[in-house]
Order: C-alpha cells, then structure tokens, then sequence
C-alpha cells in the first residue's frame, strides 16, 4: 500500500462495489418507502452512491427483530468463548478487507488515505478483537454473606441497544460502540450519519459472514433528526449510546426521559487545551500542537484548539508552531502524501470560515491562513489558521469550530495556565508539556477532562477508557470499563437449609 500513487488509488476506488442499501434482519434491503439519498465525496463534490433513507417503519422492523434475536437468546444466552469467536474472526475479516474499508473512509468522509489504511480500519479491528477477547475473562461475583446464604452478582447484556455514530470517525467510533455491546451480549440498531454511512454497511456484511446471528446488527442509513429521535424516544429500546455534538446529547437525554429511561451513554464535544509550559521540550511540543488541531482536519472532538502557552516564550513557540502547520496544507485525500483533507462539506465548510471570521471581528490576530483553497476542486477545503492574541472569553475560545482553527492564549504561572484550561462547559481532553515532574502531574490532576496528556497528545489505546467531564458527555468508549455501559447488575439471594 505504501508504494500506490494517488492515481493507483483513484483507480482502485472507481472499481469498488459499494453497498448502499440497509441492513435488516441479515440481509441488505431498500428502504421501505423506497426512498434515497445521494452520499457526496467532500474532496471534489461529486455524488459517490444513492443510499436508503430509512424511516420510522425502518426503524420499529429492525428493532423488532433486534428484540426477538435478544428474546430467543441465539446470541444474548451463546456462551462467552463462542461470541468471543465470531468477534475475532470479524475483526480477521475487516483486516482481510483493508484497502475496501480505508477508500469507502476516505471517499465518504475525505480522511487521507494514509490515515485510514494506517489508523482508522486498523484501529477499528483491533477494538473488535480485543472486546471479543476480553469477554471472556470477565467473571461474576459472590458476595461475603452469612454463612447460610449465597449471594450472586451477575452482568446481564442490557437488551436493544441503539447506537448513533458520527460522521467524523465513522468506522473507528462506530467500532468502539459494537465491539462492547456485542460482546456483552446485546442486540444492536446501528444508526450511522447520514452522510458517512458507508463503511458502517461493509462490515455488516463482514459481521454476517463471520458467523453473527440474524438480527443482532442492525444498520439504519437515515436522518439524524428524525431518525435518532424516533430511536431515542422507542420504548423496545433498553440502550442508547451517542457520539456527537452537545446540543444533540442533550436532547437524547431528554427523549430518554420522555420515554422508558433508556441507559443513555453520551460522548460530546470539546474545546480542549494545550498547555506548554517554557521548560518543555518545545519542538515537540510544537509538533504536537500541530497535529493536535489539524489532525483530521480539526474535525475531531478532542482536538486541542486552546494552545495555552508561557507568555515568556508565547511568541518563539507561535513561530514554531506555525513551520508545523505550514505541512498540514490540505490536498487530495486519494494522495499517499496529503496530510489533511476537505471539510465533510460545504456547510461545515461555511461554519470554519464563519468563525474565522468571527475571530477577526473579536480582535485576535491572525497569525497563519484563515482561507478557503482549492476551490476549482469543487471540494471542501480550509487553510490551517491560527488566532494569537486570543482571550478565553471569545468565542472562537469557547464554542467548538470542528475546524482547522487555532486559538492561542498565554499564562504567567501554572495556576492562571489551570484556571484558563477549566473556563470552558467543556471536559474532554487536554495536555501539559513540562519537564518539570512537578509542574506536569500537578497541572494534569486539576485540569477537569476525562483524558490528560503529559509530554503528548492523543495518547492512550484500547486498553484505557474514553469519554468527558461536563457537557462533554458521560460514560466511556474503550477499555473494560465500557462493558459497564452495556450490562446490568444483577443480585441473586440465596437463603439455604
């Protein structure tokens, strides 16, 4: 892979075959009012596939046959080792599939080719084969009662669980959602975004053909709106898990209550800061800074779109910085080389450059990009920009742009650097780079986030939790800990002669 062009890649992806059709009850089928619609490539605007447009009778026949494959117990009762199986030999199948899931990634949302056939479809096996392996060793417990009793503890698969996945990492996020609560034994409705649908129908088809059971996955291609109301509000629903925005969690919260009270598990925005004291190693802390909010284009939630810089070193490291981000230029996500890609589209698009200018208007002051480029492509792409002179009270600040766009803001010691990090309704993550041990773990425990970096960004695998404080949302992705969200505890008391 490493040695394809980007025109060996556009050859590749106009031989694909793409399904588009939903998954219901093991087969593909069109939506029931026959309806569709059209899924756009964000690189250059052209329409990639017709995809069904389920609507509510969708929805009530896929979670009937959710719950009648969870009643019958064909995979909810199926031993731990077995379903451990079938989760591994799935997770087998996406590698086999590699380059198939990385185009469908890039073509549907315009991720770089280099990133999803070396982070995201990889990423997303190994979140598949680790639950699955993981299940099981998880054991039961028995209480210490009185000798004349017997008390039991078990976890219990919830039910129906709905699943409502982003359009920014629709593979690996919707990978993090599947892996725990199939493992755990519940039947799942999958609802993918309505624009990045794609990669979520391929591995249905692999989940089939690595022996899943009928019924147990669902896949819903529909609205977010209606359709993610409709499914949070369904009494036949005992779950719901949601990556998103925060306005939107809040509302799931909402339907939940209006509803049955549905589990509901959110993970939400962000406006995650970057701390980088003077006694860090600053090239690579600048490096990271770079790849912390341009990485994926800066549509990703725990992008760390506060640089919160010493002021003593504010304006050496803003140059450094700047060098980075002079490499994330976006191009052809079918390129081997480009680093960034498109906006997913044009209304996204328009909110980055709404920002930006909002930016201007609030007085910082520009330091890099701030502009739409390639535009003969028909595509969606923005310029890494870069705010100095920001306070913490401007919008571009607080709100999160889900862009490109970088707000940077000094400190003179650890406790303003902290003060500044936690004014924000948002938890998500963050990072402190200091070669001070001190500095660093003191700084790291009191900025409020569900993941804090020290001397990186991004860290953490499978194997650590994921997920916020605040209005970043509750419950975790990942690691053991999100089989928590897809269980119920049980007690069973036992009196003996």
């Amino acid at each position: 892979m490493l040695d394809k062009t980007a025109i060996d890649w556009s050859q590749r992806a106009s031989e694909l075959d793409i399904e588009s059709r939903a998954f219901i009850d093991g087969r593909f089928t069109d939506a029931l009012s026959g309806e569709t619609r059209p899924s756009f490539n964000p690189a250059n605007g052209e329409k990639i596939a017709d995809v069904a447009c389920c609507g509510a009778e969708d929805a009530d026949l896929a979670v009937q046959g959710a719950r009648s494959a969870f009643e019958d117990g064909r995979w909810s009762r199926m031993a731990p080792m077995e379903r451990k199986m079938v989760l591994v030999r799935w997770a087998e199948l996406i590698e086999s599939h590699l380059e198939e899931l990385a185009l469908l990634e890039t073509l549907d949302v315009g991720k770089p080719i280099s990133d999803t056939t070396a982070v995201d479809v990889p990423s997303a096996a190994r979140t598949i084969r680790w639950s699955g392996e993981a299940i099981d060793k998880v054991y039961d417990e028995i209480s210490p009662t009185p000798h004349d009793t017997l008390a039991l503890i078990q976890r219990l698969p919830l039910g129906v669980v709905t699943a409502i996945v982003p359009w920014n990492f629709p593979l690996s996020t919707t990978a993090w959602k599947l892996a725990p609560a199939l493992a755990t034994g519940n039947s799942v409705v999958l609802k993918p975004a309505s624009s990045t649908p794609l990669s979520a129908l391929f591995i249905a088809k692999l989940a089939a053909e690595a022996g899943l059971p009928e019924g147990v996955l669902q896949v819903l291609p529909g609205p977010g709106g209606s359709m993610g109301k409709h499914l949070a509000l369904h009494m036949d629903i005992d779950g719901l898990t949601f990556t998103g925005s925060t306005p939107v969690g809040q509302l799931l919260m909402q339907y939940s209550g209006q509803s049955n009270l549905k589990r509901t598990f959110l993970e939400l925005g962000g406006k995650s800061p970057n701390i980088v004291f003077a006694d860090a190693n600053l090239d690579k802390a600048a490096a990271m800074a770079a790849v912390a909010v341009f990485y994926n284009g800066g549509q990703t939630c725990t992008a760390g779109t506060r640089l919160i810089v010493e002021a003593s070193i504010q304006d050496e490291f803003i140059e450094k910085v700047i060098a980075h981000a002079q490499r994330w230029m976006p191009g052809d996500p079918l390129d081997p080389d480009t680093r960034m890609g498109p906006m997913i589209d044009r209304g996204q698009h328009e909110t980055v450059a709404g920002y930006v200018k909002v930016g201007c208007d609030e007085g910082a002051e520009m330091a890099f990009g701030g502009g739409r480029v390639l535009q003969d492509t028909g595509g969606f792409y923005h310029e890494p920009t870069i705010f100095r002179g920001v306070n913490n009270q401007m919008q571009i600040a607080q709100e999160e742009i889900f862009g490109p766009v970088l707000s940077v803001m000094s400190f003179k010691n650890a406790e303003e650097a902290v003060r500044i990090a936690n004014d924000s309704i948002f938890g998500l993550a963050g990072a402190v780079w200091s070669n001070n041990i001190n500095t660093a773990h003191k700084v790291a425990a009191a900025v409020r986030v569900g993941t804090m970096g020290i001397n990186n960004y991004f860290g953490g695998d499978i194997t650590v939790p994921f997920g916020g404080f605040k209005q970043s949302g509750n419950g975790r992705d990942k690691s053991m800990h999100a089989f928590d969200d897809y269980t119920e505890l049980k007690t069973t008391w036992i009196e003996l002669d």
